[in-house]
């Protein structure tokens, strides 16, 4: 090995390359990369808060539904706001049936009431420990809390000698509001269908308007300006009536929530959407003694077992991570599939191992040099494989947006590493023994160039990753990357390198 080589390999920049490259050659052989919903398949779904809110409660909004998606057990879950209204939650690796699940926790504000003989005895706030669901074979299913103790004792003197009267649990009803249903609907709500085992305590109807101040009538034909009288100010919940009516009480500028009949259910199960009601329950004989009681639970029962497992994992998640600080509604919804996620991440491949030999190829056209065309593109590579160390070590998750911008950052290693190379190659008819502060002169100037190129471009990328989320987000993060691995590692190496090369002292 001949001194100037030596000399080289010594020299303190490219050793940092070489441990920097072996580094994350190591990170990734030992924590392999993870990857967004566009490559490892997953949802991304985009809800819409019921009204504006300050940036205050969406970051409540943000941390709340952070904690529900948590409580289910997936990983690699994004949760970002956009604005003052709109809010992305990106979760990978799921099924379409795990999808239906995220759904239905983001769109339960999680307002939860406890409910006997007309009075609300406890809410959301006073549960203070949620157990494990169970799912019995018969596809029905429980979630046990418990309540704190004041809630308790209000209950055991409501429920004093009341043995079978029903007790109700709300989950996300529609508090303060006129609700206009078909008459067959009304008559199950004023009867004893949901009594549990008394007849002699008051209807449902009779309970949800003390409690929650919901009024029902039945639907005779009423115009939207007659309902708009009735509900005074108050949310109109429209349950299986014409849609039209729907449309003519918004352009009133009234709050209206349509709600149509599932396909095949009967008015039990269409009160109980309505309302979000679960029970009632039968009032036991130990409950009924006038001592208070912690221990409670909340069941019900799905036609299979996959609808049962999604049923129960929502009230618990629910239950255990507490209400939203204002209700969401789903207005997008996007899956992919694990299969078609793993195409995109072959191509991404191609189009990553195509932009090297794109820069091999052209270098070598422009200069006619093998000597320098493989160094460039080396280069490019080391850099591509530190960043993707990086990423690995700090568990970014790489999407089509982020690969993207690992392949602009080799186009502007390229163009800088040219620049440096253009420099040294234009002092080559200069005497010996001005040579070395020549070469230092043009080193200079070639990363003055480099540095101005970076600062604005990181400037540029550091808008996108500050004012925008989603998809640029993952651009910017891993273009800024790029650029300061290249200003701090590969750039000064390959200068050494190029001068070595070149004949530089």
């Amino acid at each position: 090995m001949n001194r100037k080589l030596k000399k080289l390999l010594l020299n303190w920049k490219i050793l940092l390359l070489i441990i920097f490259v072996l580094g994350s050659m190591a990170t990734l052989y030992f924590r392999p990369l993870t990857y967004g919903i566009d490559i490892a398949g997953g949802v991304a779904i985009v809800a819409q808060t019921e009204h504006p809110v300050d940036s205050k409660t969406m970051e409540l909004v943000v941390d709340s539904l952070q904690r529900r998606l948590n409580t289910l057990g997936l990983r690699d879950i994004s949760v970002e706001a956009q604005g003052n209204q709109i809010v992305v939650v990106k979760v990978a690796n799921v099924t379409m049936d795990e999808a239906d699940s995220i759904r239905s926790v983001i769109e339960n504000q999680g307002v939860f009431y406890m409910e006997f003989d007309g009075v609300i005895f406890g809410t959301g706030k006073d549960i203070t420990y949620v157990g494990p669901y169970q799912i019995k074979p018969d596809n029905s299913w429980a979630v046990p809390f418990r309540i704190s103790k004041e809630a308790a004792e209000k209950f055991a003197k409501l429920a004093k000698g009341k043995a079978g009267w029903p007790v109700d649990m709300f989950l996300d009803p529609p508090v303060n509001s006129l609700l206009i249903v078909p008459k067959s609907v009304y008559d199950v709500m004023n009867s004893t269908a949901f009594n549990a085992q008394a007849p002699q305590a008051p209807f449902l109807i009779e309970r949800i308007h003390k409690a929650l101040n919901i009024s029902t009538i039945t639907y005779t034909g009423q115009s939207a300006d007659e309902i708009k009288r009735l509900a005074a100010g108050r949310q109109v919940v429209l349950v299986d009536v014409p849609q039209s009516l729907y449309e003519n009480l918004r352009a009133l500028n009234v709050t209206v929530k349509y709600v149509p009949r599932p396909k095949g259910a009967d008015d039990r199960v269409l009160i109980k959407q309505v309302l979000g009601l679960y029970g009632p329950y039968s009032l036991g004989e130990g409950l009924a003694n006038g001592e208070p009681q912690t221990d409670v639970q909340i069941s019900g029962s799905a036609p299979d077992r996959v609808t049962a497992e999604r049923e129960a994992r929502t009230v618990y998640t629910v239950l255990k991570s507490g209400s939203l600080p204002v209700k969401l509604n789903v207005i997008g919804m996007q899956f992919i599939s694990p299969k078609l996620g793993e195409n995109f991440k072959t191509q991404a491949l191609y189009a990553g191992i195509g932009a090297l030999v794109a820069v091999l190829l052209i270098v070598y056209f422009h200069y006619r040099k093998w000597r320098i065309a493989i160094p460039i593109a080396s280069t490019s590579l080391f850099e591509v494989i530190i960043i993707l160390g990086i990423a690995a070590l700090i568990r970014w998750n790489l999407d089509l947006p982020s690969i993207a911008g690992i392949i602009a950052a080799i186009g502007t290693g390229v163009d800088q590493q040219i620049v440096i190379t253009d420099e040294l190659l234009g002092g080559e008819r200069v005497t010996r023994i001005t040579r070395r502060g020549s070469s230092l002169r043009r080193i200079g100037r070639a990363f003055f160039i480099i540095f101005a190129s970076a600062a604005t471009t990181i400037a540029a990328m550091s808008f996108l990753l500050v004012y925008f989320v989603g998809t640029l987000k993952g651009f910017a993060v891993t273009t800024i990357l790029g650029v300061l691995i290249g200003i701090l590692i590969t750039r000064p190496a390959y200068a050494e390198v190029a001068k070595y090369l070149l004949g530089e002292e």
